[in-house]
Formats: C-alpha cells, sequence, structure tokens
C-alpha cells in the first residue's frame, strides 16, 4: 500500500493558441480536505471546477492552487484599471474623512491585486472551450505530479513510522516481563510488612490478606499489555494492507488509544522501573503521533 503524505508542491506549464500559463500547487498537514484557488482576474469562473478536480484525487490536506496566466502576444505589457482604482479612492476618502485612516499613497494602491493589470483580453485569438480544456488537462497533469510527490513522501514516512512501532513493541515487551514476576515481588514485600505490623499489634490476618488481593488487582496491566498489542498489530495491518484509501484518521485514533493506555499503565505501576517504562512510552507514542499527522 502507498502511504500519502499531506505535504507536496507540485508545477506544471502548459500553451494554447499563443496563451501560456503556470500551475503551482502547494499542500501542507491538515484536519480535512481545504482548498484554496489564486486564480487571475477574469478566470474566477473556473475556480469551481478546479475544486472538485482536487477534491477528485486528494481527501486530505490544506491546498494552495496558483494560476498564472499570460498571453505571449502582450507580454509584460500592463494598464491599470482606472474604474476600480477610482473605486478604492472613494473608499478611503470616507475612512479618511472620518479620521480613521490616514490618506492613502498611490503606490500602495497601485500595488493592490486588480489595480494594475495585463493589456487586452488574455482569450483573445483562442476559443475558450479549447482554452479551458487546455488548461483542464493541464491541472489533471498538475493533480498527478501533486499525487507522486506526496507519494514519495509517505514512502518516506513509512520506515519512520515502522521503527517507532518497533520501539512501542520492545517497550510493551519490557512491560509484560516486569509485570510477569510482580505479584509475587509484590507479595513478598506486602507479607514481610505485614508480617511486621501483626507483630506490632492486634490485626485481622484475613482482612490484609483480602486488602492484598485488591491491592494485586487494582496493579494488574494485563489488559494494557493486551490492547497495547492489539494497537500495534492493527497499525501494522493498515501500513502493509493492499488498499488505496485515506489512513491517516484511523492511524490518528490509534495513537490516541495507544496514549491512553500508556496513561493507564503509568497510574497502575507501582515500581518505578515500569513507571520509567509508562513514560517512555508515552514520548515514542507522542513522535509517532507527530509523524502520523503528515498522512492523509
Amino acid at each position: 500500500m502507498s502511504i500519502n503524505s499531506m505535504t507536496g508542491f507540485a508545477r506544471t506549464s502548459g500553451a494554447h493558441d499563443g496563451i501560456s500559463w503556470l500551475f503551482e500547487m502547494k499542500s501542507v498537514n491538515g484536519r480535512g480536505l481545504e482548498v484554496r484557488c489564486r486564480l487571475p482576474i477574469g478566470f474566477d469562473a473556473l475556480e469551481d471546477r478546479l475544486r472538485k478536480l482536487v477534491k477528485a484525487h486528494f481527501e486530505r490536506g490544506s491546498i494552495n492552487l496558483h494560476l498564472q496566466f499570460e498571453n505571449r502576444s502582450a507580454a509584460g505589457a500592463q494598464q491599470v484599471n482606472e474604474e476600480f482604482l477610482a473605486e478604492l479612492i472613494a473608499i478611503s476618502e470616507k475612512y479618511v474623512a472620518d479620521g480613521k485612516v490616514a490618506p492613502p499613497r498611490i503606490d500602495g494602491l497601485l500595488a493592490l491585486r486588480g489595480v494594475i493589470e495585463p493589456k487586452g483580453d488574455p482569450l483573445a485569438g483562442a476559443s475558450s472551450e479549447a482554452l479551458e480544456a487546455a488548461l483542464f488537462a493541464s491541472a489533471e497533469t498538475l493533480m498527478r505530479e501533486m499525487a507522486r510527490t506526496r507519494a514519495e513522501e509517505g514512502a518516506q514516512l513509512r520506515p519512520v513510522l515502522l521503527a517507532q512501532l518497533d520501539a512501542i513493541e520492545a517497550l510493551v515487551g519490557r512491560a509484560a516481563t516486569l509485570a510477569a514476576d510482580w505479584p509475587v515481588r509484590a507479595r513478598e514485600k506486602i507479607r514481610s510488612q505485614m508480617a511486621q505490623l501483626l507483630e506490632a499489634g492486634d490485626l485481622d490476618a484475613g482482612r490484609l490478606e483480602q486488602e492484598l488481593a485488591l491491592l494485586t488487582t487494582k496493579a494488574d496491566i494485563s489488559e494494557e499489555l493486551d490492547r497495547l498489542r492489539g494497537h500495534i498489530t492493527a497499525t501494522r495491518e493498515i501500513l502493509t494492507a493492499k488498499t488505496k484509501a485515506s489512513v491517516g484518521r484511523r492511524l490518528d485514533f490509534i495513537c490516541q488509544e495507544f496514549n491512553r493506555e500508556a496513561n493507564t499503565l503509568c497510574s497502575k505501576a507501582s515500581e518505578k522501573e515500569l513507571t520509567q517504562i509508562g513514560l517512555d512510552l508515552k514520548v515514542v507514542i507522542d513522535k509517532l503521533r507527530e509523524q502520523v499527522q503528515n498522512i492523509e
């Protein structure tokens, strides 16, 4: 199975009938799928189709899609959108009159998006349908490139995840070894303390035996160890399954369960060494979860 990261970057360019463009796509971690499109003025109508295209290829991640569009026949030619500039000046005058802002500088106004724009119609000389088809063929190429980079990043994450899982398994094994003969050690220690108490006064030996049995039951971590082993098995199955489904949420949930069991183990531990194992478990689980946050 391919483990896909949510981190990636892709770029592709295209041209049609004298018009060229550059697509760029950047993806970072996200709880769900969030798509932001930055398109040239006049091409905002493409946003809905581009969003649907992204959702058809990816399930999770915060994705930024940028289309830079250029008419080669008018390369470098720019003009001021005077109507838009006049609107901005009128709006600013109202706030200046109220004393809320200082008068705007012309260089600041000209730097705003949409004030300066390319001369001429970027669609001039090209069929709108043909151009749109070429754009989306280029966008499909961009999606495949992004999928490839996210898969490469995921391939680098897999050995890291498996190494951390091995570390968790080793710590669980150590805890199981300690837990196996803990009742014997605990019983001898408490019997010794009981003997001292009985010698010091008239105490009910039967009642003390009952308390001993209760303490032993409360300190039993066998269930926690069984659940930790189950989580290890489930995680390995996810990492090796023959599926292309998104697994990041499942792995994140298992990490929460790992942490829950480690906390319980620490609370039940009655020996320093077992407590340290529980703390070490929490550290490794936290590292595992950090990496899991990157998975789609």
